[in-house]
């Protein structure tokens, strides 16, 4: 058990490093640097160049690249991510500041994703009636397959403008955070849907499932402690997967709903071309896209009893 801890930890700040160097690359190297891009952004302007070379060796930009890189390196390992070149905010405030209202956003999505996607999975593996269960099954696709902005748009339309239940723009609280949180949740717990059900439905065939019956078990019994555990482990695994996606997705619905947070500071740092902040948002989404699947690795063994070791290549059964 100690090895595989040791193997997902070291995997997951490989990860977060790799995620570290390629923005680092995309954002700094490929375009120019991010003050001429800054002084490109408004070529109405006119720009001192002292000025702009001053802004260079503030920013450090007037080192070599590997010098850049190390620098950008030791002081992301001491939580220091940068200046906004918009604000000369920090962009760890930035951050912190959007971040509590993505948060619940986040949260409230994933939460409503797994009770409602789990909800429909159980019903669709437990019910013996074949016309509810393709009903039931035919849902997640369709769900799926929505786009994130129509969803949003036709909540909108039908709480907001024909119902007034809920404010349509820049809510707070629950009112504000459930309109856009069932948006979000809506492709998240179609594809948990999915898998779990999928599970389920291969679990039931399996010959410990007719012991139990075999026992005197009821069905409902037989489902909650024996198929469901079994069947939990790649649904969970998918859950945190989709962590990103929902980080990513908040960019669509921040702006639809013009909620504050974390997609709206993405938008306003990349329409203002403010480097420093995109790159640090980057590196904040996959550290927290690493921390819930390394979290997630890490519940998989206490869920499915058996650990992975990764260093001998086999599966191994825990008692």
């Amino acid at each position: 058990m100690t090895r595989y801890v040791l193997l997902r930890v070291l995997q997951a700040a490989g990860v977060l490093w790799a995620a570290f160097t390629v923005s680092f690359a995309v954002l700094y190297l490929l375009p120019a640097d991010p003050v001429q891009l800054a002084v490109d952004a408004s070529p109405g302007t006119p720009v001192d160049a002292a000025a702009v070379a001053e802004l260079q060796a503030r920013y450090g930009l007037d080192k070599p690249v590997w010098e850049q890189y190390a620098t950008a390196v030791v002081h992301a390992v001491r939580g220091d991510l940068g200046h906004s070149l918009s604000t000369g905010q920090t962009v760890v405030e930035a951050i912190g500041e959007a971040l509590p209202s993505t948060l619940a956003l986040a949260g409230t999505t994933l939460v409503l994703a797994v009770v409602f996607g789990a909800a429909l999975a159980l019903a669709a593996a437990y019910t013996e009636r074949t016309w509810l269960r393709d009903l039931l099954t035919a849902l997640p696709p369709v769900g799926a397959a929505m786009p994130t902005f129509w969803v949003g748009l036709i909540l909108l339309h039908l709480f907001s403008f024909q119902l007034r239940l809920v404010p349509a723009f820049g809510g707070t609280g629950f009112s504000g955070t459930i309109l856009p949180a069932i948006t979000l949740a809506v492709p998240v717990g179609a594809v948990i849907a999915q898998v779990l059900y999928s599970n389920l439905i291969a679990t039931w065939n399996q010959p410990f499932v007719a012991v139990a019956f075999a026992k005197g078990a009821s069905r409902a019994w037989v489902q909650r402690r024996h198929v469901l555990r079994a069947a939990v482990g790649p649904a969970l695994t998918i859950a945190g997967v989709w962590v990103g996606t929902v980080l990513a997705g908040s960019v669509i619905v921040e702006t639809v709903f013009a909620r504050a947070g974390v997609g709206r500071l993405t938008q306003t740092a990349v329409l203002n071309q403010d480097i420093p902040v995109v790159q640090g948002i980057v590196v904040f989404s996959a550290a927290v896209y690493v921390l819930v699947n390394l979290l997630v690795d890490l519940v998989y063994p206490l869920v499915d009893a058996r650990v992975v070791d990764g260093s001998r290549g086999k599966e191994t059964v825990r008692a």
